[in-house]
């Protein structure tokens, strides 16, 4: 069997969605042996054309290599896919790159302990166009054995290949409460363009001006991860009472043009809670209470 440390290490990518496809375009830019396979053939035509080999089956794809990718909708697409192929896995080292659940992640971990695979859970952190390079972040948890044998192959697909401990859950867990706070930011920077543009501003001369916010969420979030760690929420600066007052204004002004402010709603009901509990000289980090405690 190859090294799997060797750039020539084969691999075998299970799934052809457009990650999926990223992933196995990864490996053979990198020197890979890449064996793919997908339910719909014909996505791995591309692949194919630049070196890939086309499984006909999942059994030939994951007898292939010693290392094997598996990239699909859910973990009850992946289990479809792996049930029937639990005995050629046996002994192999498998990757689910699949997005799903903490709970989801462990139950696959037992499920591949049980038939003797040695179980890697990874959760891929950026978009399509940054995989197999240097700053795209991909986390790992589960096996540490796989994943020191398999780190530098694992790293052709993100220069930050990142594990996270033993715990298969760990991953998902990471990648659930970063996309939690990628869309909620994300609603509401489109509430701004909704709301800036209702004065007629558009949306590439407002887009600019949002670097200054962006900009100083680093800086923020490091101070409110201290806070929590330490247990103290200080509102020294701004307090809670503030910001609800602020959210007020922008819910007022959205509605006073006819625009939807569920999600700011949602975050003032939040402070509102807050302030209620006997919390309005603390600072914003304060809410995560409320949201410990949800209202019935």
């Amino acid at each position: 069997m190859s090294n799997p440390n060797n750039s020539g290490a084969p691999v075998t990518v299970l799934g052809l969605g457009a990650m999926g496809r990223a992933l196995a375009g990864a490996f053979l830019r990198a020197g890979h042996p890449t064996t793919v396979w997908n339910r719909t053939p014909g996505k791995a035509d591309e692949l194919v054309a630049q070196g890939a080999v086309r499984a006909g089956t999942v059994a030939e794809a994951v007898t292939a290599s010693p290392l094997v990718i598996v990239c699909v909708l859910d973990y009850a697409v992946t289990r479809t896919i792996l049930e029937p192929v639990a005995g050629p896995l046996s002994g192999r080292v498998l990757v689910n790159l699949t997005s799903d659940t903490p709970e989801r992640s462990r139950s696959a971990a037992a499920w591949a302990a049980g038939h003797g695979i040695d179980y890697l859970d990874g959760s891929i952190m950026v978009p399509t166009p940054v995989i197999g390079k240097p700053d795209a972040m991909i986390l790992y948890s589960g096996s540490r054995p796989a994943f020191e044998a398999h780190e530098a192959t694992l790293k052709v697909l993100g220069g930050r290949a990142l594990y996270l401990g033993a715990d298969h859950g760990m991953a998902a867990v990471h990648d659930l409460s970063l996309l939690g706070f990628f869309y909620s930011a994300m609603a509401g920077l489109v509430h701004a363009f909704a709301l800036a543009g209702s004065e007629g501003i558009a949306a590439q001369e407002f887009a600019p001006y949002t670097e200054a916010i962006v900009g100083i969420l680093p800086a923020i979030a490091a101070a409110m991860a201290e806070d929590l760690d330490r247990g103290t929420f200080s509102g020294d600066e701004n307090n809670i009472v503030m910001e609800a007052a602020g959210i007020a204004h922008i819910i007022e002004a959205a509605t006073d043009r006819g625009l939807d402010s569920d999600v700011l709603t949602a975050v003032k009901n939040l402070a509102d809670r807050t302030i209620a509990a006997g919390h309005g000289d603390a600072g914003f980090v304060s809410v995560i209470e409320a949201m410990r405690r949800p209202s019935a």
